[in-house]
């Protein structure tokens, strides 16, 4: 009796686990774009190696699926338009998501100090609508600087932007 080797079931671990890790990539790049530091986050969670995670990503990279400098300005409009956030809390939260410096600088480069302060005016101004004004505005001033604050204005900015928008909304009142 002759013995048959047996034909090999296994496949090469290294092809499938990239497969895997593209397919990782793809289903979570189709909820929404992704940095390149996020997905590689992703896979290294799940165990992938770095070797397989830097193939897949150069992949996807040169596919033109991951671009962080277009995720950058994507991210700017977004924040700026619906969330009316400043210069200093996009930064902070694409440096959370892995984009670099350089890429940041450049993203934010196209808002300028006029158009910081026109959004910053227009949210103040949203928010005074329901305020009851007094004679002393100290709490409103001080609830809406904080808001700015928060949403990254310079202080600075913020309370000229409130005393100018709150003399504004009295004038408007009184007539």
């Amino acid at each position: 009796m002759t013995s048959c080797p047996l034909p090999s079931t296994s496949e090469p671990a290294e092809p499938k686990r990239e497969e895997q890790a593209k397919s990782l990539c793809l289903r979570l790049l189709t909820a929404r774009a992704r940095t390149r530091a996020e997905l590689a986050g992703q896979l290294s969670k799940r165990g992938y190696p770095d070797d397989v995670s830097t193939r897949v990503l150069d992949r996807l990279a040169k596919a033109g699926l991951i671009d962080d400098a277009d995720f950058a300005e994507q991210w700017v409009r977004s924040r700026r338009e619906h969330a009316g956030k400043g210069r200093k809390v996009i930064a902070a939260e694409l440096r959370t998501k892995g984009v670099a410096d350089d890429v940041i600088a450049e993203a934010l480069a196209g808002i300028d100090a006029c158009a910081e302060r026109m959004r910053a005016e227009e949210l103040v101004r949203i928010k005074l609508r329901r305020e009851t004004l007094g004679e002393d505005d100290t709490r409103v001033t001080r609830r809406l600087v904080a808001m700015l604050a928060r949403r990254g204005y310079s202080p600075s900015m913020a309370f000229d932007v409130v005393r100018d928008e709150l003399a504004a909304e009295r004038e408007r009142r009184r007539v």
